[in-house]
């Protein structure tokens, strides 16, 4: 049987309201977590580098499939029951989070000493020199390398299909299943919603770029 496009797109739709809220709120622990890793493996203090440097090193080996089933399989024999949609979150913008700390931590390294001669030199505290020298000008450096981690991370959410949680891909799938004949047509249409996301979040990133730039 043939499907209509009427028939295709409602569960399409559907698939992409969960596609773009697992990215929106996925991105967002991503972001909060690389912020606060990044800047805990520029401190002065051993302990919060060896804390910041153990996460990073830690969610950076581990394969973001094995750590959503263990969240969402393991964690309840240890009392601990996450619905589907936290479950996703927590292991994307966990995963991401580390990788995002890197590029929180070159950016802040990248910045010219000289910006912290001057700060120095202006008798500003180590919190004034970091909040209005340092991390304006590391925004800059780091908006063009987490606008590539916000499209992974976009395209990482396709895995929340082996949790059953119903994205795009797993309501592509159902289609695919419903009917089979119409199988090149589903997925290109997928890749084509999915290249659409991808535009958006580049689209985002260059506009905030241009800002940047013109602050600088």
């Amino acid at each position: 049987m043939d499907p209509t496009w009427s028939a295709m797109f409602p569960l399409l739709y559907e698939g992409a309201k969960i596609t773009i809220q697992v990215t929106v709120l996925a991105g967002i622990v991503a972001l909060i977590v690389s912020a606060a890793a990044g800047l805990g493996r520029v401190s002065g203090y051993a302990l919060v580098r060896g804390v910041s440097r153990v996460y990073v090193d830690f969610f950076r080996a581990s394969s973001l499939l094995v750590l959503m089933f263990w969240i969402y399989f393991a964690l309840p024999f240890a009392g601990i029951e996450l619905n589907k949609m936290v479950t996703a979150v927590l292991a994307i913008g966990l995963n991401y989070g580390a990788y995002g700390s890197e590029i929180v931590r070159s950016s802040i390294l990248a910045v010219p000493s000289g910006q912290y001669e001057a700060s120095v030199a202006l008798n500003l505290t180590p919190l004034q020199r970091m909040w209005r020298i340092i991390i304006p000008q590391a925004i800059a450096r780091m908006l063009p390398p987490f606008g590539n981690l916000l499209i992974e991370l976009l395209k990482s959410t396709s895995l929340v299909y082996f949790i059953t949680l119903s994205d795009l891909t797993y309501e592509a799938m159902i289609l695919r299943n419903n009917y089979l004949s119409w199988t090149p047509q589903i997925f290109v249409l997928l890749l084509v919603i999915y290249f659409a996301f991808s535009a958006c979040i580049t689209i985002t990133i260059r506009l905030l770029e241009r800002k940047f730039a013109a602050w600088r």
